[in-house]
């Protein structure tokens, strides 16, 4: 067998302490890597652990007590595997947009010294494909002194950047692991509501950025039929195989990558990832390139369609955090939102349920005591919830205001008119 194989536990030996460790995201995380580095936790000190947008299959191992000395969590998008750990103050995140964290690492301000990930088995080249998780981990492998990798058959074969051949190796753990599987959100009927305002907007010809979720795939129900559509985003899931295999998306009038589908990462089935499996048509490329708004914004008609926990009367958008609690990151959200307004005939959509599911108001006069504002009032397009969808471009304050309370829940918007009032004054009153 080649020198390169080995077990999990003699590969996580090159691990030292003080070194920083890049793992692997998406629903591809190394757990059985990530297991063995958590297994040495007595004798390493001072690891930084770097994450990012991932799917995890349980909390992760080197979230103990005892080891709160021995790893430190830093993530760039706080996932499931990590998001208590950092609410107890035990880990932190650094707060980036998630394409430009492969700068960081490039630049040397946030050293990589190794690189934890999990590939496919290797083509008869000798290479290698990481698979669903190009986003950060292009980057990280590529600036790490040591790459450490599963070899999993279950890890489809992707074109594009995620691939590098065995040579490249410090370490290979041959391993037989499912990846996660998250299952399709169905919309719920307000949810459906939602989608189809949207999709009344997408014009023919469009090129999509669908996030994650309830609202997203109730827009990609409400698609089917429309006329050549594109797909460039940074997660793609289960809910655009329909489109693609109607041939709703064909790709064809886009103008970066023309005939492809283009992602960063993926999430979902087996059956979205038995798709991707050396699918030619289908090319998944480093966070910092699909993420990169000049280069989305060359597409014609890009439609950014994304989730939110909260706005305020201005426009103010929260998408990372539940008041002081950090809750996910900021992914793609602002990257696609600036892209999509500088490209000709783009549009972007931010879109939520009116209300939590406690029945708690999520149009606020001014946004939660510690809420993170992801996209600003400078950049709001289109916000949409079951009430309706208002575009806020080119309004001002007060008539923003009008617009927000047109879309809250019924029941509170006598409180917000009383809130807009006071805070706007005439200005608002005038239009009322």
């Amino acid at each position: 067998m080649n020198s390169k194989y080995m077990t999990a536990e003699e590969a996580v030996r090159l691990i030292e302490s003080g070194d920083h460790v890049y793992i692997q995201g998406s629903t591809s995380v190394p757990e059985v890597l990530v297991e063995a580095l958590a297994n040495r936790g007595n004798e390493l000190r001072g690891v930084t652990v770097y994450s990012g947008f991932a799917v995890a299959r349980r909390i992760s191992p080197l979230c103990r007590h005892e080891y709160r000395d021995s790893f430190l969590i830093d993530s760039f998008f706080v996932s499931n595997a990590f998001r208590e750990w950092i609410a107890e103050g035990y880990g932190t995140m650094t707060p980036r947009f998630l394409g430009e964290v492969p700068e960081l690492f490039r630049d040397g301000t946030c050293r990589v010294d190794v690189a934890l990930i999990n590939c496919s088995v290797p083509n008869e080249n000798g290479e290698v494909s990481f698979g669903v998780s190009a986003d950060l981990a292009t980057s990280a492998v590529e600036c790490a002194d040591r790459v450490i990798a599963q070899i999993n058959p279950h890890v489809p074969f992707t074109p594009g950047d995620a691939v590098l051949h065995l040579s490249q190796l410090a370490a290979a753990v041959e391993v037989d692991e499912p990846l996660v599987e998250v299952p399709t959100a169905v919309p719920s009927d307000e949810e459906i509501r939602i989608g189809n305002y949207i999709a009344e907007l997408i014009p023919d010809g469009a090129t999509l950025q669908i996030g994650v979720g309830g609202i997203p795939n109730a827009v990609i129900r409400a698609l089917g039929n429309h006329r050549h559509l594109g797909l460039h985003t940074e997660a793609m899931t289960d809910g655009v195989l329909p489109l693609l295999e109607k041939g709703i998306i064909d790709n064809s009038q886009k103008a970066v990558m023309p005939g492809k589908s283009v992602a960063s990462l993926a999430l979902g089935s087996k059956r979205l990832y038995e798709y991707l499996d050396h699918n030619e048509d289908v090319v998944f490329k480093d966070v910092a390139w699909t993420n990169n708004p000049y280069t989305i914004a060359r597409n014609p008609k890009v439609m950014s369609i994304n989730s939110c926990l909260e706005i305020d009367l201005t426009g103010q958008v929260c998408a990372d955090s539940i008041g002081r609690k950090i809750f996910s990151g900021v992914g793609g959200q602002h990257d696609f939102v600036y892209g999509s307004s500088r490209s000709e005939g783009g549009l972007s959509f931010l879109a939520m349920l009116s209300t939590t599911a406690k029945g708690m108001n999520k149009i606020k006069p001014v946004l939660t005591e510690g809420a993170g504002v992801v996209t600003t009032r400078f950049q709001t397009n289109y916000i949409v919830t079951e009430y309706g969808a208002v575009n806020l471009r080119g309004k001002n304050l007060a008539e923003r205001a009008k617009l927000m309370i047109s879309v809250a829940a019924p029941q509170f918007r006598e409180e917000l008119e009383r809130e807009a009032r006071l805070r706007f004054g005439h200005a608002f009153t005038r239009i009322y």
